[in-house]
């Protein structure tokens, strides 16, 4: 199969297209992949900066869409089933393996290209939103990154929970997409996006904030938070991993919640089947719907990865990894 192997630790420059051996199913799902997701996990593996570190030479992609060559009894899909999974490594390949619980048929109306931004970024932002943040109806989310595959996901969730979604974004073009992701209102990082937060709550604040970004957003996102308010840190694609002097937490009753979906999973795996039938139910009335962005080829797949470094990526950048 082609696949695109990182062989050096050089960011994107590292990959390199390859003919490899096909991946031993197992107990697990293959799938004929058609589609994989793009995501800021995959630029820092290529960098050596993420959490996990593979031995080399491997294989990123951490979630595909496709189809089902063979499945291990008790799965809940078969072979020829549609579908989208996290597959933690190996997806940017023709075939890929995912353990049964983590995955799931695609919505009829979907594209592979769609379903290949779905698991990863939705399954994170239900979490964080309604796990860590404890998000209740009528409550206001601010979301950073909000152009982006985590923020166009927290969007939609958000809204799907009944909350009244603030988008920040960099740039117009971006704004333009948070819209179409259903934010009620956009606001430019460039200007004064805490002053515009207070007024646009009545000098109130968030009650949530989505943060994928870190370094100084963060710092500034601690001033526009609500009482009671809950800052969920989700990753730091700024670079700077920020600190908070704890005596602001406790004088005004604030509160910063980290979130790593991937790691609560070993210690609570019955939360997937849970949030994927929530986020079935959200696609099925049409409030989730994942927005892809650029799509490449499988060969192309280091430009995809410099388009995230560089944040000019919009909604899910994927690969199409063969027609489907």
């Amino acid at each position: 199969m082609r696949a695109l192997q990182l062989q050096r630790l050089e960011g994107p420059e590292g990959l390199a297209l390859v003919d490899l051996p096909e991946p031993e199913a197992g107990d697990q799902v293959l799938i004929d992949v058609v589609a994989t997701g793009v995501s800021f996990p995959d630029a820092l593996l290529t960098r050596g900066l993420y959490q996990a570190k593979p031995e080399l030479p491997f294989v990123p992609g951490v979630e595909v869409a496709g189809v089902v060559r063979r499945a291990p009894a008790g799965a809940a899909v078969r072979e020829g089933d549609r579908v989208m999974a996290f597959t933690m490594f190996g997806g940017f390949a023709e075939a890929a393996v995912a353990p049964p619980e983590m995955t799931f048929r695609i919505p009829d109306s979907w594209s592979f290209e769609a379903a290949a931004g779905m698991v990863m970024n939705y399954h994170t932002a239900h979490f964080a939103l309604h796990r860590r943040g404890r998000l209740k109806s009528g409550e206001t989310v601010l979301v950073h990154g909000a152009a982006g595959g985590v923020g166009t996901a927290t969007i939609q969730v958000a809204r799907g929970a009944g909350a009244r979604v603030l988008a920040v974004v960099s740039d117009e073009r971006k704004a333009e997409v948070a819209r179409r992701a259903g934010a009620h209102e956009v606001l430019l990082s460039t200007g004064d996006w805490v002053q515009q937060v207070r007024e646009k709550t009545d000098g109130r604040g968030a009650d949530v904030v989505m943060d994928p970004v870190g370094g100084d957003i963060f710092d500034r996102s601690l001033k526009c938070l609500a009482p009671e308010g809950r800052l969920l840190v989700v990753g730091f694609t700024s670079g700077r991993i920020p600190s908070v002097p704890v005596n602001k937490l406790l004088l005004r009753n604030i509160e910063v919640v980290g979130v790593a979906w991937g790691a609560f999973l070993m210690s609570d795996p019955a939360l997937t089947p849970a949030i994927a039938q929530e986020l079935a139910k959200l696609a099925e009335q049409g409030v989730v719907s994942p927005l892809v962005g650029t799509v490449y080829p499988l060969e192309q797949g280091a430009q995809a990865l410099r388009e995230l470094e560089q944040r000019r990526a919009t909604g899910k950048v994927v690969l199409r990894v063969r027609p489907g």
